[in-house]
């Protein structure tokens, strides 16, 4: 599925612990046919240890998917790679972005911004274990790093392992001082040094991550080179602003979402979530935003909140916010 994830690489939702579980990816595959949807990190220790299927599952809906681990072991990511891709991923991603104090204890996530030579190597297990593409998403640097320098280094050193297609979170890490929350807002962004970096390696697939907000602003990227750009928490927030009409405008393929459509397409996987004994509020919390900057919007969230977490919750309770919302219009 190398093409097709390349392809659906030009508009990405990036992988957000806690927020982008499976019931997250559903919802969005629902609103967007065509963007790549990334898991949550899953560390290459608790693939190999954990829970397999709470940890890899997901809906065939979901593709293209892919999965990002964690690590700094080789031996390990090429163990963990070689069990996800059982499970039929359209692409593993190694994290070398994430600067929160669990993976610097583990010595991975954006700590491996020092180390490029131990990326090389971790790729290059991963790549020899996977049927599918491996890709990194990183960081521009990390601390008092100079980004113009040790980024080249960095996508020459992993590309030389084999790795063709890197995601690039525009903003240095601090690894002591700042919060994850904070890492993701206060370093300066610096996307031209992204669009630098496409033009000193055209050769390798570059998509951009940090600070777009908005489909316009990922349209523009692209048009000014990029091959590809990976949005957060807008999508997360505000997903028909953002996933709404990028089939159409991005992609070239169908047309703009109706978030009823969507929110009536869910309710059949929300009633099959039920009849397996989960709850409510575990798909409900993310589609809070389905009706973001719309009348009724304020309804929908407040009938959602206030009682997917009461007990026999079911999709009734949707229904009715649903009909809140109609009513609004």
């Amino acid at each position: 599925m190398t093409l097709q994830t390349r392809a659906a690489a030009r508009l990405s939702v990036a992988p957000m612990m806690d927020w982008t579980d499976r019931h997250c990816r559903v919802f969005h595959r629902l609103i967007s046919r065509e963007a790549l949807l990334y898991t949550e990190m899953v560390t290459a220790p608790a693939v190999i240890h954990g829970d397999r299927d709470r940890l890899l599952g997901f809906s065939p809906a979901e593709h293209p998917v892919a999965l990002q681990l964690g690590g700094s072991d080789p031996a390990e990511l090429g163990a963990a790679t070689r069990i996800a891709a059982e499970w039929g991923y359209d692409e593993i991603n190694l994290n070398c972005g994430c600067p929160s104090d669990r993976v610097q204890s583990g010595a991975f996530g954006a700590v491996l911004m020092k180390s490029p030579d131990l990326v090389a190597e971790c790729v290059a297990e991963m790549i020899a274990a996977s049927p599918v593409e491996v890709t990194v998403k990183c960081r521009i640097g990390v601390d008092e790093q100079e980004p113009e320098e040790i980024l080249p280094r960095f996508l020459e050193t992993v590309a030389a392992a084999g790795v063709r297609r890197f995601t690039i979170h525009a903003r240095k890490a601090w690894l002591q001082g700042l919060s994850p929350k904070d890492n993701r807002e206060i370093p300066p962004l610096d996307h031209p040094l992204v669009h630098r970096m496409k033009a000193a390696f055209p050769e390798l697939h570059l998509s951009l991550n940090g600070g777009i907000a908005s489909l316009a602003a990922a349209e523009a990227e692209l048009a000014a080179g990029l091959d590809g750009v990976m949005v957060g928490r807008a999508a997360y927030h505000e997903p028909m602003n953002i996933l709404g009409a990028a089939d159409m405008r991005i992609f070239g393929a169908g047309a703009e979402a109706d978030p009823f459509a969507v929110a009536r397409a869910l309710l059949p996987y929300i009633e099959a979530h039920l009849v397996a004994g989960g709850r409510l509020h575990q798909i409900s919390r993310h589609i809070l935003g389905l009706f973001h900057g719309r009348p009724g919007a304020r309804l929908w969230r407040r009938v959602l909140s206030e009682g997917a977490c009461r007990e026999g919750a079911g999709v009734e309770l949707v229904e009715k916010a649903l009909a809140e919302v109609e009513a609004a219009r």
